[in-house]
């Protein structure tokens, strides 16, 4: 494999290893164990722990961002919102360690910035613009409209995260498209 090849690889592991245990409790050994290279090499490809979890949180959020432009894709308004909704909705019942991760990154950005490092946390607010971005030119409305998708969206991400079923209550109160699938 090429340098660049492994170092996707590096992103890929980390986003697992990241989403299951977070910052704090995941070791880059556990992340070079994943990948099948040692952590000697894993640190040639990426100067220290804080730039893994930052690319793998980048990635997180590019992945995501491109869900929901492809949803949208020739569609406006609720349409390209309903399309987006259930395409988030597929990615994390397909992928969910990509929700556990976004869910790691908030408690990242907050954990840096409370310990004093606004850079690491401006990098994950920056990924997380870019979604916010994508998903206000698909909607083609105001902020107003914007905020709630992502507000459902964040809702959404707290209930799947705390393990509420489909078919549980909670769920009653959104509106159709929003609704886990049974």
């Amino acid at each position: 494999m090429s340098a660049e090849e492994r170092r996707e690889s590096v992103i890929r592991a980390a986003m697992v290893e990241f989403a299951r245990s977070g910052y704090k409790g995941t070791s880059t050994e556990a992340i070079a164990k994943r990948v099948g290279v040692s952590q000697p090499y894993l640190f040639r490809l990426f100067p220290d722990k804080r730039a893994i979890f930052l690319a793998a949180a980048e990635r997180c959020c590019q992945e995501t961002t491109e869900v929901f432009r492809a949803a949208a894709e020739g569609l406006e308004a609720e349409e390209a919102e309903h399309a987006m909704g259930r395409a988030y909705q597929a990615l994390i019942a397909d992928d969910p360690d990509k929700l556990l991760m976004q869910m790691q990154m908030y408690v990242a950005a907050s954990a840096a910035e409370a310990a004093g490092d606004p850079e690491f946390s401006a990098t994950l607010r920056a990924a997380w613009m870019e979604m916010y971005d994508a998903v206000h030119l698909a909607r083609g409305a105001g902020v107003d409209e914007t905020t709630a998708f992502l507000a459902y969206g964040m809702l959404i991400n707290v209930l799947v995260s705390l393990g509420f079923q489909p078919d549980h209550r909670v769920w009653t109160g959104f509106y159709e498209p929003a609704q886990p699938k049974q």
